[in-house]
């Protein structure tokens, strides 16, 4: 379990890391952005571990609707595993919205927004 753990970080920090160097316009002075930044890590890595629970509980509530509905519980998943993963400075500036529940697809198949705000 610490393993995942510590993959999970690694992948958290890394693919952070990566967006930044990818922005092309700076938004703020230096300290903002360090400052934004550093809260965004240590944001991920407290919600990060939650989002991670939900989504393994859903995983497990998932495998007894499954008895029921196949089709209810791929929807369980897809609630409890989808959305927001990784804090991003924008989330943290009001920017972005940071939803814990994802996206459900509705039965024609359009994706129809979880309870926490728009879509996509």
């Amino acid at each position: 379990m610490r393993h995942v753990v510590a993959i999970l970080v690694g992948l958290t920090l890394f693919g952070h890391s990566t967006m930044g160097w990818a922005e092309s316009t700076s938004s703020g002075s230096t300290p903002q952005q360090v400052a934004s930044g550093a809260g965004s890590v240590l944001a991920t890595l407290v919600y990060s571990p939650i989002k991670a629970s939900f989504c393994i509980l859903g995983g497990v509530g998932a495998a007894f609707t499954a008895i029921v509905s196949t089709d209810t519980a791929s929807k369980v998943v897809g609630a409890s595993c989808r959305g927001t993963w990784v804090i991003t400075p924008d989330a943290l500036k009001g920017r972005e919205h940071v939803r814990f529940v994802g996206d459900v697809p509705a039965p024609d198949g359009a994706r129809r927004p979880g309870p926490a705000g728009g879509g996509a």
